[in-house]
């Protein structure tokens, strides 16, 4: 079974129409419809928003019955090439792989949220000045 057959079979589990998978997936019904038919090329980003949205493990997402996809994840976190590999280590390692690829990604954005709520105390303190005068 194909990852694409694998998305709608889960989908259909949760007894969701593609219309309510693409509303959140956030992108038109038709596109969501050419991911179920196998027709659209599916990155990283969109398989492990997904996986969320069904709530499974990405692994078990692009897990195939006949082989097990494992991607390979350039540093600045693009698809660089995929190959196969047949045992439970080879995807563990790429699991790893990918959570190690997502840690500049999340620092990232910790440092954004510290630099909003400083700015949002920063606010609030020039609030409270004005208000005691």
């Amino acid at each position: 079974m194909g990852t694409h057959e694998k998305i709608r079979l889960m989908r259909e589990v949760r007894q969701w129409s593609q219309e309510e998978m693409a509303e959140k997936l956030n992108m038109s019904p038709s596109g969501y419809a050419k991911i179920e038919r196998g027709e659209t090329k599916l990155y990283l980003d969109k398989l492990e928003k997904i996986a969320q949205i069904l709530d499974i493990d990405l692994i078990e997402l692009i897990q195939s019955s006949e082989k097990n996809i494992c991607f390979l994840i350039s540093e600045n976190s693009q698809l660089s090439s995929n190959y196969y590999a047949n045992n439970d280590a080879s995807i563990e390692n790429e699991k790893l792989k990918l959570i190690i690829s997502h840690k500049e990604q999340i620092l990232e954005q910790k440092d954004n949220e510290i630099k909003s709520l400083r700015e949002i105390i920063e606010l609030l303190k020039l609030q409270t000045k004005s208000d005691n005068k």
